[in-house]
């Protein structure tokens, strides 16, 4: 059994508990009063993320095994980092915190689905199977477990759960960097003689992915507030979900497929950045 997925199983579930201290139930209710930011933001993360991946991916001509890891990055919406990054450009942060708390449960089926259809299509390229009924209940254990046990110490324990959530914001980020440097050390060869194009396929993706979040907005006619928040949530996705859907011996049990995960948390932090210090001069 790879080692690293006892490094990966508790940052993921870590990052996920963080969510559910970060949410309580009026969060999912939001779609009932602003349907329409949500809806755009929801469509931008499961099913145009996903389709820019694929065609993108065929349009760089990335390699089977690297492709169905540029569609699985794709597929799994950003955490609560996208919720800091939305209060720091100055968005709509309850319009983020409802589609983080929408699309980590939405996407509990449709991950599964999607890299279903993913695998089979290069399949037979690279031998690769998806085990779907594991990767569902693996979903179940390490995100949505954590979520609800997040939102019940919430509820039971508030004081308390504001002393968590400030010590487990501050770890979060250092946590997810050294899992993407762990990942990075050990996978240095594959990424850096495809870093070229990899590094150039995942820029692509969150720029494309952002530009269909300010389309959307503008078709829409959201606020700008809301097109910021949208704008963030679609282009920033959870590299620590990939990487432990990539490394799980449960489901793929190949670090290969990670390494565009690990790639597209270098530039989604760099790219987002620029982004919001953009968006806070404007």
């Amino acid at each position: 059994m790879n080692a690293t997925i006892f490094i990966v199983i508790p940052i993921l579930s870590l990052l996920m508990f963080e969510l559910g201290l970060n949410l309580t139930l009026k969060d999912f209710k939001l779609f009932k009063d602003r349907p329409k930011p949500v809806i755009a933001g929801l469509i931008g993360q499961i099913i145009v993320l996903p389709l820019l991946a694929w065609f993108i991916g065929r349009a760089f001509g990335l390699e089977p095994i690297f492709m169905i890891g540029f569609v699985l990055i794709a597929c799994c919406p950003g955490g609560s980092s996208s919720n800091v990054f939305s209060m720091l450009a100055r968005g709509d942060v309850a319009l983020s915190v409802s589609l983080t708390a929408c699309s980590s449960i939405i996407t509990l089926f449709t991950v599964p689905l999607i890299m279903d259809w993913a695998t089979t299509a290069v399949g037979s390229q690279t031998h690769v199977q998806l085990p779907v009924g594991k990767l569902f209940m693996q979903n179940i254990v390490l995100m949505f477990l954590p979520i609800v046990v997040g939102i019940a110490v919430k509820k039971k324990w508030k004081r308390a759960t504001e002393q968590i959530h400030r010590v487990l914001s501050k770890i979060a980020f250092p946590a997810l960097i050294l899992l993407a440097t762990i990942f990075f050390i050990q996978n240095r060869e594959a990424i850096t003689a495809r870093f070229g194009q990899l590094g150039a396929s995942v820029s692509v993706l969150i720029l494309l992915a952002m530009a269909s979040g300010v389309l959307m907005a503008w078709l829409m006619r959201l606020s700008g507030r809301e097109r910021r928040t949208i704008v963030i949530e679609i282009g920033m996705q959870n590299a620590a979900q990939a990487i432990a859907i990539a490394s799980s011996p449960l489901v793929f049990n190949n670090d290969v497929i990670a390494v565009p995960a690990i790639i597209y948390a270098l530039m989604m932090n760099i790219i987002l950045i620029i982004y919001v210090a953009i968006a806070k001069r404007r």
